[in-house]
C-alpha cells in the first residue's frame, strides 16, 4: 500500500489538539484522542443548542463572535444591567452596566463593547464602553434618546439607527470613540424593533415596525439607500448578524412569534429551511452569517434563557476518519 508522504508529498501533521481553522482537505493525527481528522465543510444550515445564560431576559443587547459573546442589559424584570460572557459553550457573568436597561443597542466586541440608548422605563441616550471587565459611562450619550433601536461596527466606530421616540423613528448616528455626530440624513423607513449588522461604513437595516416591515437599506458611510431585496418573512424585534453582503437575519414577531431564518447576499433575502428550535422576540446577538449565536428573548412560553448556535452551510468543520 502506497504511503501518505509519496501520494500527497507531506506527512500527516501529529498535534495535540484539533486545528482551529483547518483547509477542506487538510489531514492530521490528534495524539489527545488517537484518531486521524480532517477538513471539511458542513453541507446544510442549522441551529444547535448552547449553553444557557445565567439571567432569564428578553429586550437584551449582544455583541461579538460565537465563541467570544457578550450580553448586557435587559427585562427580567426588572430592569437590568446584568453582563455575561460566552465562550462557545458556557455564560459567565461580568461587570454590570451602570444604567440598568432594557431595548438598547449593541456593537463591538467581548473585550470593547459598546451599549446605548434603551429605556429605564423612560428612553435614555446613556451610553457606556465596556472593557473586558467594567462599563464606563460615556457623556453626553446619544443626540438623540431612543429605544429599540439597532446598532452595528464597533466601540470606537459605531453606528446606531431607528428605534422609538413619541413615534418610530428614522435617526442614524455615528460614534468615534468619545462622542455621537447625528446625520440628517436618517433610514427611507422610520422604524423600530428592527435588526441591524454591519459597519459604520457598510451597514445593514431589515424589518421592524410598526406592523411587520419587510424594507431593507444599506448605509454607506452618508446616506441609506433602499435594497430591491426585502425579507421574505415581515416581523419585528427581530435579530441580525454579519456583514451588508453576507447578513443573517432570525427570530422576531410576525405578529406571532417565529424562528424563521434568512441569509441576504447584499441583493436578495433567501429563506432557510432551518429555524431557530425556540422561535423569540427581543433577542440577543451575536456573530457572522455563518457562525451566528441567538440568546435570551421572549415567546408565548414567557422569557427565556436559551442559547442556539447557527452554523451556515459550507462552514469548517472537522471530520473524524474511520476505515471503511
Amino acid at each position: 500500500m502506497a504511503d501518505y508522504i509519496n501520494i500527497y508529498g507531506q506527512d500527516i501533521l501529529a498535534v495535540a489538539s484539533d486545528l482551529a481553522n483547518p483547509t477542506v482537505g487538510q489531514i492530521w493525527y490528534n495524539t489527545t484522542s488517537n484518531t486521524l481528522k480532517g477538513g471539511g465543510v458542513t453541507t446544510t444550515s442549522a441551529w444547535a443548542t448552547g449553553g444557557n445564560m445565567g439571567t432569564t431576559r428578553f429586550a437584551i443587547a449582544g455583541a461579538g463572535t460565537q465563541t467570544s459573546a457578550l450580553a448586557f442589559g435587559g427585562e427580567v424584570p426588572p430592569y437590568t444591567g446584568s453582563t455575561e460572557e460566552y465562550n462557545g459553550a458556557t455564560w459567565s457573568p461580568s461587570g454590570t452596566l451602570n444604567t440598568a436597561r432594557a431595548f438598547l443597542g449593541g456593537c463591538g466586541t467581548q473585550t470593547a463593547g459598546l451599549g446605548f440608548g434603551g429605556e429605564i422605563p423612560a428612553i435614555t441616550v446613556a451610553t457606556e464602553e465596556y472593557n473586558g471587565a467594567t462599563w464606563t459611562t460615556v457623556p453626553p450619550g446619544l443626540n438623540t434618546a431612543r429605544r429599540i433601536l439597532a446598532g452595528c461596527g464597533t466601540q470606537t466606530a459605531g453606528l446606531a439607527f431607528g428605534g422609538y421616540i413619541t413615534a418610530p423613528s428614522g435617526a442614524t448616528e455615528e460614534y468615534n470613540g468619545s462622542t455621537w455626530t447625528s446625520n440628517p440624513t436618517g433610514l427611507n423607513t422610520a422604524r423600530f424593533g428592527l435588526g441591524g449588522c454591519g459597519t459604520q461604513t457598510a451597514g445593514l437595516a431589515f424589518g421592524g415596525g410598526p406592523g411587520t416591515i419587510t424594507a431593507t437599506e444599506e448605509y454607506d458611510g452618508s446616506t441609506w439607500t433602499t435594497s430591491p431585496g426585502s425579507l421574505n418573512t415581515g416581523r419585528n424585534y427581530l435579530a441580525g448578524a454579519g456583514i451588508q453582503t453576507a447578513a443573517l437575519a432570525f427570530g422576531g414577531g410576525t405578529p406571532s412569534v417565529t424562528g424563521a431564518t434568512e441569509e441576504y447576499n447584499g441583493a436578495t433575502w433567501t429563506s432557510s429551511p432551518a429555524s431557530l428550535a425556540t422561535g423569540r422576540i427581543g433577542i440577543g446577538n451575536a456573530g457572522t452569517q455563518s457562525a451566528a449565536l441567538a440568546f435570551g428573548g421572549e415567546n408565548p412560553s414567557g422569557k427565556t434563557a436559551s442559547t442556539e448556535e447557527w452554523t451556515g452551510a459550507g462552514s469548517p468543520l472537522t471530520v473524524t476518519i474511520t476505515a471503511s
